[in-house]
């Protein structure tokens, strides 16, 4: 961490020429079940990641947003005037998108400088884009003394102004769990959401070290997008079948309810749709259960069945996730599966910590009989939410090196 928070902070003097007020960081997230069903009303069970992205901040006299991207090494602007769908486009609308959503629910903000940088991989899967929304609008929290980071519902107003700008400015169709992870999950937990509550949530003890497991990271280096249109068809179908079954969201239905849906929906394809989000909103509560009593065999399984249903009734995996997860599973893992929107991007698998070396090099030979990208497998834990990085954390001298 301190590398990069020092990073930040010394490119932010040598581009700004001034010293930043403060250096705050965001995580990317892992869902470890509950995928396609946050906008459906239904439950999630994300973590933290380690890798977060770093803002070094001040703020400006105008309502310039000026932002230095250390890891594609350039600089971007734009009032927050000029803030609308769709503008600005690429990166720059995550950050500017989420000081302008603040500003639209009413705090004080203006214009910011920062230097941002980031250890989340992008297209991975991995939210590399809500751990860019929450850094930002922890600085400005921080910056313009908003208070947002002070407690779990002050937390909630900045997921709302996070997720606005990634709905309303990138104009990705999100349903909240990514920014809801980077800036509500607690260390050593896994974080339960229910979306039909308003997004309440509650801490789940997930301990994998001290039981001698380890979650892997099985990066596929297939680019993962949100934009492209898969993810908002998915979205559509779900919100139709809805309509047919005569409910507000398809939470309000149950695995007990799924025959009585599929026999009212005449399209085969919506049809299975439904049964992977009924299945997998169930698939979440006997995870948080066995978690609760430490059954780390039944979440494997778990995380089994999601992918499978994941791969043929929500069709958003790829070849190159299902070879990490078969690969995984080979090696030794008790469960592995897809994580994140799908159509490429991560796969995780939970494993004794003693066969990780071997899923990686199944991973990676897997792969490379198929010609693929070297994929990048890593292991990781729970960890916390967006936070302010302190002072004696920021090191400085050879933080470029």
């Amino acid at each position: 961490m301190g590398n990069l928070a020092g990073r930040a902070q010394q490119r932010f003097e040598e581009i700004f020429d001034r010293e930043p007020e403060g250096i705050w960081a965001a995580p990317g997230r892992v869902n470890l079940i509950g995928e396609h069903t946050d906008y459906n009303g239904g439950l999630c069970l994300p973590i933290a990641l380690p890798q977060r992205t770093y803002a070094a901040a001040a703020p400006r006299t105008d309502d310039i947003i000026r932002v230095a991207s250390l890891d594609f090494d350039t600089i971007a602007q734009i009032d927050l005037a000029q803030v609308s769908p769709g503008v600005p486009s690429g990166w720059l609308g995550y950050v500017a998108g989420t000081i302008w959503a603040l500003r639209e629910f009413g705090f004080l903000v203006h214009g910011l400088d920062l230097a941002i940088t980031s250890e989340v991989p992008i297209g991975a899967g991995l939210s590399s884009s809500a751990a860019l929304e929450a850094a930002a609008g922890a600085a400005a929290s921080g910056i313009f003394d908003l208070g947002l980071l002070r407690d779990d519902t002050a937390r909630t107003t900045l997921v709302e102004a996070c997720r606005r700008a990634e709905n309303y400015i990138v104009e990705a169709p999100t349903g909240g769990l990514d920014q809801t992870a980077s800036i509500r999950c607690q260390a050593g937990h896994a974080l339960l959401i229910d979306f039909a509550e308003g997004a309440s949530a509650s801490p789940i003890p997930f301990d994998t070290a001290g039981h001698g497991l380890s979650l892997v990271v099985m990066d596929t280096r297939a680019e993962h997008k949100l934009v492209d249109g898969q993810y908002a068809q998915r979205r559509e179908s779900c919100e139709q079948a809805a309509k047919v079954l005569g409910v507000d969201l398809l939470s309000q239905l149950t695995v007990s309810d799924l025959d009585w849906a599929l026999a009212r929906l005449e399209d085969e394809t919506t049809g299975r749709r439904v049964r992977h989000v009924l299945t997998e909103i169930e698939r979440v509560r006997q995870c948080c259960a066995a978690l609760e009593v430490d059954d780390f065999a039944t979440v494997g399984e778990l995380f089994n069945a999601s992918h499978a249903s994941l791969r043929d009734d929500y069709e958003v995996s790829c070849p190159e996730l299902d070879t990490a997860v078969e690969a995984a599973t080979r090696a030794g893992a008790l469960g592995a599966r897809m994580t994140g929107g799908g159509f490429g991007g991560s796969a995780i698998a939970l494993a004794p910590a003693d066969r990780v070396h071997e899923i990686t090099q199944s991973v990676e030979q897997a792969f490379a009989a198929q010609g693929w990208n070297t994929p990048s497998v890593f292991a990781v834990q729970a960890c916390g939410p967006a936070h302010r990085v302190a002072d004696e954390d920021i090191l400085t001298d050879g933080a470029d090196k």
